[in-house]
């Protein structure tokens, strides 16, 4: 890819990763036109994409090898080590020119570490995670948090703006993992709160649905309260994120905290907390679980409680 231009029918991307969010994103850049060669480590995850025309690959390099620009959205910092670095990896299937983009949530050391050993091959490497969850992945309207090179990130705009709306530029190599960082401190308290309220709502015997429409047409309204009260009602904690992936991004950003000699107390307490739930088997639901473990704490079963189906003019399905 010798002059960064980007344009569906001639560009060739590659997707590594058809998770929760990545599927959804691979596929509005298939639906956009571009060519897309993708792989996946559990291949059945990805039939949805092939079905739709991508091409399959038996591994990172061999997808590197066939593409101009390679997308990663995969699990962990390991995970994203193997899938760039490793033997088999993307990088070793690049040639120069040719632009790495990892959306992974992932370690701000690691994502300079991937672009320097990919500037010493001619190659661009770029971290950009995201948040919205798997609504936001859907329906392509992530924020997508950019770091590295200023002119790949400018060339790479048409591929982001068919998975978000919100795309900012946050400066060099690492700094899209501090963005997404930051804003994984901004939720995991926002969750507690969230869930502590329709708790204490239930106890109190107040009508949950109206308690959510009031929260959610007020000044404690957010992202979470709109799309996560509705499914924490209804008993629905099929993951848009997983809790998993949530207590590692917590344990990253408080490893930078303490890094950088921050006190973050907030950050620790529900670090723990998020423990709590996936010691109670809940690691692979999504973050709003973390309901069925404060009511644990509570002596309360809110897997017994009637579902509540929630409409009302904010609500996304």
């Amino acid at each position: 890819m010798s002059h960064w231009t980007v344009e569906p029918g001639k560009t060739r991307l590659g997707w590594i990763g058809t998770g929760v969010m990545g599927r959804w994103m691979a596929g509005h850049l298939l639906q956009a036109g571009y060519h897309l060669t993708i792989y996946n480590r559990t291949r059945s995850k990805a039939e949805p994409l092939l079905q739709a025309g991508a091409q399959w690959a038996e591994s990172p390099r061999q997808v590197a090898e066939v593409s101009d620009v390679i997308f990663t959205m995969v699990g962990f910092p390991a995970d994203v080590r193997q899938v760039i670095l490793g033997p088999e990896g993307v990088l070793a299937g690049c040639s120069p020119g040719k632009i790495i983009v990892d959306m992974t949530t992932s370690q701000p050391a690691l994502a300079v570490e991937i672009a320097q050993q990919a500037a010493q091959r001619g190659v661009v490497a770029l971290d950009a995670p995201v948040t919205g969850g798997d609504v936001g992945a859907r329906e392509a309207k992530l924020s997508i948090m950019i770091g590295g090179d200023p002119e790949a990130a400018q060339a790479l705009r048409p591929c982001f703006e068919c998975m978000g709306k919100t795309i900012v530029y946050h400066g060099p190599a690492g700094s899209g993992q501090h963005a997404k960082l930051a804003n994984q401190i901004v939720i995991a308290s926002q969750m507690v709160a969230l869930c502590e309220g329709l708790l204490y709502a239930y106890k109190a015997g107040l009508d949950l649905q109206k308690v959510l429409q009031s929260v959610g047409a007020g000044s404690a309204s957010s992202w979470s309260v709109q799309n996560l009260g509705p499914r924490i009602l209804a008993g629905n904690f099929d993951p848009g994120f997983f809790v998993e992936h949530f207590i590692k991004d917590m344990a990253i950003a408080l490893e930078e905290a303490r890094r950088m000699g921050l006190a973050l107390p907030g950050l620790a307490l529900a670090h723990q907390l998020y423990m709590s739930v996936q010691a109670l088997g809940h690691g692979r639901k999504g973050t709003h679980a973390l309901q069925l473990a404060l009511a644990a704490m509570s002596g309360i079963d809110w897997t017994n409680r009637p579902p509540v189906t929630v409409s009302s003019p904010w609500q996304k399905t």
